[in-house]
């Protein structure tokens, strides 16, 4: 489906997305992808092509499920920041108050093993630094430093040990030195994961029970969760990966099944429809309502949507891995911020906000406009192709 002119956009040039999209699954780029475009309350563009399993000849469908990895970090902020407007914490909070193996964390400075020296925090880990990761934590598939060694050493790089849920995680992270002071830096990370946790105890719920309490039935997301039930797992897409020369091929640990986890991460957990999520990116550019039902007050989107870092990227960050470009962009309670298009190269608005999954799924908010854009497929890893950027470039060129 394709918009009037009235929303804004050109359907010719709207054309152009499934059109230069489809090219990525013609040549095996891809598997299959579903794309969603709204403006306001509407639906201007939504398509989908090719396969959610090539291999079994499934195509992909409006109703396919898709593993959305760290797009779930967003809604793991927008649920605790409804626990916040509760009044339950505060972000100036120490964690340790709630999670006191925190209580006397370390810094790694500098050695290793028996010469590794560590020094005491010189503030502690505050609820904010959890959702704008300037929390010290990092994580074991980072790669870049040997902090994130201990991780993997640890049996945390991409999972985490047999037999533990997350509150056994978070206490083995507590063991661990911080990669930097709090506040201090920038790095990508479990501190999502943490926040999970410390839902589960305002809440005094699972994860799961908390996520769909707080966010999911307030806002309809009825595919979305830790799991797929017997009815929804024919609806979950496959898993691919780039082979040598750049074509998708399956996966060797792809599980087309998905049962619920032993530790449900906030920070990379959550499966999901496009319709699920198009319903969750519309809540927050309505400033938290959804057909009359208000998940957060206007202030409160306006606070987490925010630069809380004093200057982008390019200055904090320590580095590695991350679901989004530096230069130009901030980061708020959960979301990455664009401060300067310019800087970035982007034609995006600023005050834009985004964040995307390691299996190349991605969104993002651009209240200036009044739109929001979803992108589903499952290619791992997400910086293997430029499809974000060239997402929105054919976006903003159809924006007439």
């Amino acid at each position: 489906m394709t918009a009037a002119r009235g929303t804004g956009f050109d359907p010719a040039r709207l054309a152009r997305l499934d059109k230069h999209f489809a090219r990525y699954v013609d040549d095996g780029r891809l598997p299959g992808w579903q794309l969603a475009l709204t403006r306001g309350s509407d639906v201007v563009h939504e398509s989908t092509y090719g396969w959610r399993d090539r291999e079994a000849g499934t195509p992909v469908e409006p109703d396919t499920i898709w593993r959305i990895a760290s797009m779930t970090k967003p809604i793991t902020a927008v649920a605790a920041m409804t626990l916040w407007e509760e009044g339950l914490f505060e972000l100036t909070d120490p964690i340790s108050t709630w999670l006191p193996e925190f209580a006397d964390a370390r810094v790694y400075v500098r050695g290793n093993d028996h010469t590794m020296v560590t020094e005491p925090v010189t503030e502690p880990i505050r609820v904010w630094h959890l959702m704008a990761h300037t929390s010290g934590l990092t994580a074991g598939f980072m790669r870049t430093s040997l902090v994130d060694h201990l991780y993997r050493e640890a049996g945390y790089e991409f999972g985490a040990p047999a037999g533990h849920d997350l509150a056994a995680c978070v206490t083995d992270w507590a063991r661990l030195p911080l990669l930097f002071q709090p506040g201090s830096a920038w790095a990508y990370g479990v501190s999502s994961d943490v926040l999970g946790r410390l839902i589960e105890i305002w809440t005094g719920q699972p994860l799961d029970v908390a996520f769909a309490n707080l966010v999911f039935e307030p806002l309809g997301m009825s595919d979305t969760g830790f799991s797929c039930d017997d009815a929804q797992q024919e609806r979950l897409a496959a898993l691919y990966q780039p082979d040598e020369s750049g074509l998708a091929v399956r996966a060797p640990a792809s599980e087309v099944r998905l049962d619920k986890p032993a530790v449900l991460s906030g920070g990379g957990g959550l499966v999901s429809t496009t319709r699920d999520y198009l319903r969750f990116t519309q809540m927050l550019v309505n400033n938290g309502e959804l057909d009359g039902t208000r998940l957060l007050a206007p202030r409160t989107v306006q606070l987490m949507t925010s630069n809380h870092l004093g200057t982008d990227l390019a200055a904090m960050s320590t580095g590695g891995f991350a679901e989004t470009s530096f230069d130009g962009v901030g980061f708020g309670l959960g979301f990455a911020v664009l401060d300067d298009p310019l800087k970035s190269h982007s034609p995006a608005s600023r005050g834009e906000y985004y964040w995307g999954g390691i299996y190349s799924t991605a969104f993002w908010v651009d209240p200036a406009h009044d739109l929001t854009c979803v992108f589903m497929t499952q290619l791992m890893p997400s910086s293997y192709h430029p499809i974000r950027s060239q997402l929105r470039q054919l976006v903003y060129s159809a924006l007439v």
